[in-house]
C-alpha cells in the first residue's frame, strides 16, 4: 500500500545559469505557450526566495498538461552524477518522430544523440543538452 495517491507530477522546474538564453533554447526546441512568464521582476530584490513571483522565470503549458518550468537562479553548470537530476524526457507519438526530432535539431545546429531503441523497455530514445548542459530525451514507444 502507497502513502500518497497520486496521479502523476503536475510540474517540473529547471534550474537555470541564463534565463534568456535557456527561453530561447526552449521556445525554438518545443514550442510551448507560456502559462507563466515572470522575467519582468528580473533585478528585484529578495527574488531568488519569490515563489509567488517565480523566481522571475518562465513555466511553460505541456501539451499533455503538466507544467514545465526554468528558474533563473544558477551558478554552475548542471551535473547529472550529484545527487538531484539525472535527465529529462519528454514523449513523443512513434519512432518515426524521433527521426524527424534528430533532423530538426541537426538543421537547428543543436547536437544530438543517435536514435537509441531500448526494446527490453519498449522504446526508442534521442538525447541531446540544453544550454545548461542538462540531459534531455525525447522518448517514443516502440510499438
Amino acid at each position: 500500500m502507497s502513502l500518497v495517491t497520486s496521479s502523476g507530477y503536475a510540474h517540473v522546474r529547471l534550474t537555470v545559469t541564463d534565463i534568456e538564453r535557456s527561453v530561447d533554447f526552449y521556445d525554438r526546441v518545443f514550442g510551448w505557450e507560456k502559462a507563466v512568464d515572470a522575467r519582468d521582476h528580473q533585478g528585484e530584490p529578495g527574488l531568488e526566495d519569490a515563489a509567488e513571483k517565480f523566481y522571475g522565470g518562465v513555466v511553460y503549458q505541456t501539451p499533455q498538461g503538466t507544467l514545465f518550468g526554468l528558474r533563473p537562479v544558477g551558478s554552475q553548470p548542471f551535473r547529472s552524477d550529484v545527487t538531484g537530476l539525472d535527465h529529462v524526457s519528454f514523449a513523443v507519438a512513434a519512432r518515426a518522430d524521433l527521426d524527424a526530432a534528430a533532423q530538426a535539431l541537426g538543421d537547428a545546429g543543436i547536437s544530438h544523440g543517435e536514435v537509441v531503441e531500448l526494446t527490453d523497455a519498449g522504446i526508442a530514445i534521442l538525447s541531446f543538452q540544453d544550454p545548461d548542459d542538462v540531459n534531455l530525451e525525447l522518448t517514443a514507444p516502440l510499438s
